[in-house]
C-alpha cells in the first residue's frame, strides 16, 4: 500500500473513530434509566430490499430501550448488486439492481433523531480464513474501520449482532484479534443449518469467514438459520417462523409504517426522508399489510437485549423487559446453551451440547410451535410500542 493510500486510510478511521465516539456519548443511559447493551449490527440490508426482513429487523436495534446501538455495518455481496443473481446454492434473485442499504439507515436515524454511524464492508468474499481485506476499496473498508474504532472508543465490552455473510467481523479480527478478544462481550452469529444436509445461506457467502469465526477463541452464540429441510423449515434450534400476515403495522407509529411502506414498496423516489413526513396511499398499505413475512432475527434481539418471551396469566404473549416477568408468567424458552462446534473446511458444521465451559452456545427455543404462535402475538405488540420522536 503506498503512502497516499495509507493516510486517506488513517484519516478516514480517525474520522470513523470520532463518529463512533459521538454515538457511544449521545446514547449515555439518563439517571434511573437501566443499563443499556452497546450492539454493533452486521447486517446483509440492501436498497431496495434483497429480503424486507432486514428493514423491519433493523427497527429492533433502533427502539429496543435495552439496546445501546453504537454502529451499522452493511454487509453487501457483490453479485447481489446486479439486476438478476445467482447464489451459490442455486437459487435466483432478481427484483432489479441493489445496492448497501444506507437509504433505510438514513430513514431509521431521521426517525428517531440519532446519528448511529454506519459504514460498508467488502463486497467480494475473503480469499482465505486468515485475509485481512486490505486490497479492498477504501469505500468498501469502512466498515471494517468502523468496527474497530468503535471497539477501541467503547469503554465497556460490545456484543455483535451479525446478519450476514460475517466477512467484516472475520477481517476486523484478523486484523486486530487481541482488540476484539478484549472488547466482544459476545457475537451473535446467525449463520448456519441445525444439519449438514443443508447448506445455509450466509455460510455459503462466504466459507473463509465462517470458517474464521467457528475456528477461533472468541464467545459466540450461534443462531441456525436452516435445518435439513431447508431455510424456511423447523426444529429446536433454528430461528425460522413465519408471520402470516402484516396487518399489525395499521397499529404501528405513523414514522415507521411510512419507513416500512417506502421498503416493501421498493421505492425508488429520490426524497427518502421526506417521504416519511406524509402517508402512503392506501392502496400501498393494504399491499404491505397482506404480505406473509418470514422472520430470522427476533430470537436475536431477545438473547441481546436480555428480553423474555413470556405467557401470562391470561393467556397473551408479551416479549418483555428484564425485570417485568410477572408472578404469574410463565417464561418460554428462548435460550443459549453451551456447546461445541466442529466445522468442515467447506464451512458446514456440527455442534454438541456440553456441560462444560465453552466460548460456544447455541440457540434453543424448545417446542418450535409453541414459540411460533407465541411470537406472532407478541412481535406485533412489541413493534406496536416502539415510538419515534415527533414529527412536526
Amino acid at each position: 500500500m503506498n503512502r497516499s493510500v495509507d493516510t486517506r486510510l488513517t484519516r478516514r478511521a480517525a474520522l470513523l473513530g470520532a463518529a463512533a465516539a459521538i454515538t457511544a456519548s449521545s446514547a449515555a443511559k439518563a439517571p434511573g434509566e437501566p443499563k443499556r447493551v452497546p450492539v454493533i449490527d452486521i447486517t446483509d440490508l440492501y436498497h431496495p430490499y434483497q429480503d424486507p426482513g432486514d428493514n423491519f429487523d433493523l427497527i429492533a436495534a433502533y427502539a429496543l430501550p435495552e439496546i445501546d446501538l453504537r454502529a451499522v455495518i452493511l454487509d453487501p455481496t457483490e453479485i447481489f448488486r446486479a439486476e438478476a443473481a445467482t447464489a451459490a446454492d442455486g437459487s435466483k434473485h432478481g427484483g432489479g439492481p441493489r445496492d448497501p442499504g444506507i437509504i433505510p439507515v438514513m430513514q431509521l436515524n431521521y426517525l428517531f433523531d440519532r446519528n448511529v454511524a454506519w459504514g460498508i464492508g467488502p463486497f467480494l468474499a475473503l480469499k482465505s480464513p486468515a485475509d485481512k481485506a486490505l486490497d479492498a476499496p477504501a469505500f468498501q473498508q469502512s466498515g471494517i474501520e468502523l468496527m474497530l474504532e468503535t471497539l477501541r472508543a467503547a469503554s465497556e465490552r460490545v456484543q455483535i449482532v451479525s446478519f450476514g455473510s460475517a466477512r467484516t467481523l472475520a477481517a476486523a479480527y484478523n486484523r486486530e484479534p487481541a482488540l476484539l478478544r478484549d472488547k466482544v462481550e459476545r457475537i451473535h452469529l446467525s449463520a448456519g443449518s441445525t444439519s449438514m444436509e443443508f447448506m445455509e445461506w450466509n455460510v455459503l457467502l462466504d466459507r473463509h469467514a465462517i470458517l474464521r469465526l467457528l475456528r477461533s477463541e472468541l464467545p459466540i452464540a450461534i443462531y441456525p438459520c436452516g435445518t435439513k429441510g431447508g431455510a424456511f423449515s423447523y426444529d429446536e434450534h433454528n430461528t425460522f417462523w413465519k408471520l402470516p400476515d402484516l396487518q399489525f403495522i395499521r397499529q404501528l407509529d405513523a414514522g415507521l409504517q411510512r419507513y416500512l411502506a417506502y421498503a416493501f414498496e421498493r421505492s425508488s423516489r429520490t426524497d427518502f426522508l421526506h417521504v416519511l413526513d406524509g402517508d402512503w396511499p392506501a392502496e400501498a398499505v393494504d399491499r404491505m399489510c397482506a404480505r406473509t413475512h418470514a422472520v430470522w432475527e427476533t430470537a436475536v434481539w431477545i438473547e441481546a437485549s436480555g428480553r423474555q418471551l413470556v405467557r401470562n396469566s391470561t393467556g397473551v404473549h408479551r416479549i418483555v423487559a428484564p425485570g417485568e416477568v410477572g408472578s404469574g408468567d410463565r417464561v418460554l424458552t428462548n435460550e443459549l446453551l453451551p456447546c461445541t462446534v466442529t466445522v468442515r473446511d467447506d464451512g458446514g458444521f456440527t455442534f454438541a451440547r456440553t456441560s462444560r465451559e465453552s466460548n460456544f452456545s447455541i440457540y434453543h427455543r424448545g417446542d418450535w410451535r409453541e414459540n411460533e404462535a407465541a411470537l406472532r402475538e407478541a412481535l406485533p405488540a412489541l413493534y406496536a410500542s416502539f415510538s419515534c420522536r415527533p414529527k412536526a
